[in-house]
């Protein structure tokens, strides 16, 4: 993995796979409780033609956990987004995520969109609108962030969280407060300003984000959505012929 330091003191760790290619690159973010290794029955057939950047997002695999709660938010993980494509030389990229990941790739889009040439939106939701429905989140994001405190596993766990070795555990439920709690509405509220296309992916079997996915597919003018069969929330790990199948036709169409 390669090392970024950010302007705070923090260190990342990111990889690019092809980056003499000509193709417009892709990010990827990994969800939460997993790392950049969750991606690698895609890289390979997915960067053909094309540079394709993977990291870890603070507090996860091999980037830093630091200990200040400061260090961790949705705008500094946005930031930390446009830094490693500025380390891997991309101006502009397909901005794609799973679940955490695939929030983030939105909120990059609401910061940063002339940087974004498509989206790829893997298992995962806009947030939410409604403050009940957020308070009700961020109640279940408090419960992960204590159970894992106290040494427990992450409840619901999957094949993305399963496969994650962290160097630096400690710093996982400080990121689960300070970046996958939401705040507000902005970017649910944002899909209907996106016009690149979008690729909305879902497991068939990944029962509480279909209806987030048929929403995004409703509210983004240029969005396909690709329903998997047999998998769950890591579609792209559960079966990733059909994941990679099914982003090369988005990026071929670039």
């Amino acid at each position: 993995m390669n090392r970024l330091q950010r302007p705070d003191g923090v260190t990342l760790a990111y990889r690019v796979y092809n980056p003499q290619a000509s193709g417009i690159p892709v990010l990827l973010t990994h969800g939460f409780g997993a790392t950049a290794g969750m991606w690698d029955r895609n890289v390979e057939a997915l960067s053909v033609d094309r540079p394709v950047i993977v990291w870890d997002l603070r507090g996860h695999g091999s980037s830093d956990a630091p200990a200040d709660m400061d260090s961790y938010s949705e705008n500094l993980s946005v930031d930390d987004m446009a830094a490693v494509l500025d380390a891997a030389g991309a101006g502009r990229a397909v901005i794609g995520g799973m679940s955490l990941g695939g929030y983030l790739s939105l909120a990059f889009h609401l910061v940063h969109p002339q940087r974004v040439a498509a989206l790829l939106l893997v298992d995962t939701g806009p947030g939410y609108r409604n403050d009940e429905a957020r308070a009700k989140w961020n109640d279940w994001v408090e419960r992960q962030a204590a159970k894992l405190e106290c040494g427990e596993a992450l409840s619901g766990i999957s094949a993305e969280v399963g496969q994650a070795l962290h160097e630096h555990p400690e710093g996982l439920p400080r990121a689960a407060r300070g970046i996958m709690a939401q705040k507000d509405a902005r970017v649910i509220e944002s899909l209907d300003t996106v016009t690149v296309p979008a690729l909305v992916v879902v497991g068939a079997q990944d029962t509480k984000f279909l209806a987030p996915a048929d929403y995004m597919q409703r509210r983004i003018a240029n969005a396909h959505k690709v329903v998997i069969d047999d998998a769950g929330h890591a579609a792209n790990m559960d079966q990733p012929e059909v994941f990679n199948t099914a982003v090369r036709e988005l990026l071929e169409r670039l």
